[in-house]
């Protein structure tokens, strides 16, 4: 499982330095700034999360079934919010109207809270 963590870390964070290229670059005649600084947010939460999943993948001081929690709060709380803001930025580009998923930007949020939440009554419990 550590291994799976650690891959799904390094895959967020290239995906955040190719998405926050592109959002710095190729959209920025495309979508208006107020747009660019809600994609850059996306950006932005995915490579905290990467760090967070590179973090859980390698301590030692957790459990594996704290690590599994903490990896599916993260993997689907970064999906849902990140992802969810990629396309509500550049909603103005599609035909598609993506304000119909934007009630999945908050649970994503949600999501990610409860990953750290989760670190956070480890540690206490660990007295770490």
């Amino acid at each position: 499982m550590d291994n799976k963590i650690l891959i799904t870390a390094a895959i967020f964070g290239v995906l955040s330095i190719v998405l926050g290229a592109f959002g710095a670059h190729a959209l920025k005649e495309l979508i208006p700034v107020t747009s660019q600084q809600t994609f850059e947010t996306g950006v932005r939460y995915q490579m905290y999360h990467a760090l967070f999943l590179l973090f859980i993948g390698s301590a030692n001081l957790l459990t594996q079934k704290t690590k599994n929690v903490i990896y599916y709060l993260t993997l689907i709380g970064v999906v849902f919010f990140s992802g969810s803001i990629y396309f509500l930025a550049t909603n103005t580009l599609t035909n598609f109207d993506f304000k119909v998923i934007g009630f999945i930007t908050p649970i994503g949020g949600l999501l990610l809270m409860l990953s750290w939440l989760t670190l956070f009554v480890n540690f206490l419990k660990n007295k770490c």
